[in-house]
């Protein structure tokens, strides 16, 4: 069909008087011309596609999203289906000597103190029970789950999302990192599928699974709210993990229990609540837990590298209260980085020549800003293998050499 002057100039004025009525009455017009078989009219349908086109879309192509998109409007039913059956009930039972010991005070000493067992004397033991979560990452049985949830227990017992119950033997536990593994005998056994962290961001989508206050399989989600929190900032100092931080509702029971990403994969182990938090959770990155589950099953344990030093982040705040304190006899002129505050006796760190005051600005060749940045780089290394550690003295950079030994088991 061939269009003359004038029935191009209707069609444009109707797309001119149009163009303040809408998308539907563009897009009912876009349609008309184009599916029109004999039509000839490519100018028309050029002026209204940019028209209808936002002008930076026609200028560049879009970048695509480092993330996923979610097709699914039920993509949490869809990942809590998805690994919902390898999500796991740990009750585990150990045995405990106590009972007198809310009786110390000495109100009730001063008054019972012939009627309560005295610490010389033989406590009874008590059977003392826990239930956390955990996650099967192998079809013949290898669980994970946190050390707190089954260390010194003396029976463990793994109840599936189908209702089977299997007894557990531990095969490590790791204090450090608060990661412990389980063996359970069984065959073709569901898995959950591993993630990763690399391009985690806040404000994508968290969802966690466990039993929490001992219902079972229970799902929650929210958000990452934050990367990597330090221990010290979560509470738990004596650790060695960087956390990710989640609102999705996390509980007592909670500990163990996957936390995934909108596509059903596991990006972290659910294990900490602080007191206070309001509703916030924490878990161990997967990479973290992994890493420590493949030693617990190969050695049964885990050797974390040790350099024996205590160190504090600078700024100038901090400058200025050690310069001015007594109780130190020298002065810092760095106002940022890593102090070391003390240097334990009999360890790598005092062998190499590591000495108070040192500021460490380097690990490994890594330059490092706070104590978690030079604990992450001594974590990496190799015990026995030296580490380069470059710090300033007195205002001169000198490179040491440091052998990391295994950590001493009484700071585990």
């Amino acid at each position: 069909m061939k269009i003359s002057p004038k029935q191009l100039g209707l069609y444009l004025g109707l797309l001119l008087l149009g163009s303040g009525a809408g998308w539907v009455s563009r897009s009912y017009f876009f349609k008309t011309v184009v599916e029109e078989p004999d039509s000839e009219l490519p100018i028309a349908t050029s002026i209204l596609r940019t028209a209808t086109e936002p002008a930076s879309a026609l200028a560049q192509p879009q970048p695509s999203s480092p993330y996923p998109p979610i097709d699914n409007p039920n993509f949490i039913a869809a990942a809590a289906e998805q690994v919902g059956p390898a999500v796991v009930r740990i009750d585990a039972s150990r045995s405990v000597r106590g009972g007198a010991e809310p009786f110390e005070h000495p109100l009730f000493k001063r008054f019972f103190s012939d009627e309560f067992p005295t610490p010389e004397q033989e406590l009874p033991e008590r059977l003392e029970q826990g239930t956390g979560s955990g996650f099967i990452l192998s079809n013949d049985g290898q669980v994970m789950t946190n050390a707190h949830v089954v260390e010194g227990a003396t029976t463990v017992d793994v109840t599936l999302n189908d209702g089977r119950t299997f007894k557990g033997e531990v095969v490590g536990t790791d204090p450090v990192t608060d990661v412990a593994v389980v063996k359970i005998k069984g065959d073709d056994l569901p898995t959950a599928p591993i993630g990763s962290t690399d391009n985690l961001a806040a404000g994508q989508w968290a969802i966690a699974i466990g039993n929490p206050l001992g219902l079972d399989n229970t799902v929650t989600a929210g958000i990452i709210s934050a990367l990597g929190r330090t221990s010290s900032q979560v509470g738990i100092s004596d650790k060695r993990v960087q956390f990710i931080q989640t609102d999705a509702a996390i509980n007592p029971g909670n500990s163990g229990g996957p936390l995934l990403n909108a596509q059903g994969e596991v990006i972290g182990m659910n294990t900490a609540i602080r007191a206070g938090a309001q509703g916030l959770g924490f878990a161990i990155p997967i990479e973290t837990a992994t890493r420590i589950g493949d030693q617990l099953f190969k050695d049964g344990e885990v050797q974390h590298p040790y350099l024996g030093i205590q160190m504090v982040n600078l700024n100038p705040e901090m400058q200025q209260r050690i310069n001015e304190s007594e109780d130190i006899d020298f002065e810092i002129e760095a106002d940022s980085g890593v102090m070391v505050i003390r240097v334990m006796e009999d360890t790598p760190a005092e062998v190499a020549g590591i000495k108070r005051g040192d500021v460490i600005s380097k690990v490994n060749e890594v330059e490092v800003d706070t104590a978690t940045d030079v604990q992450a780089q001594v974590e990496a290394s190799s015990i026995g293998k030296a580490l380069k550690v470059e710090v300033e003295r007195k205002g001169k950079l000198k490179t040491l050499e440091v052998k990391p030994t295994k950590m001493p088991s009484n700071l585990n």
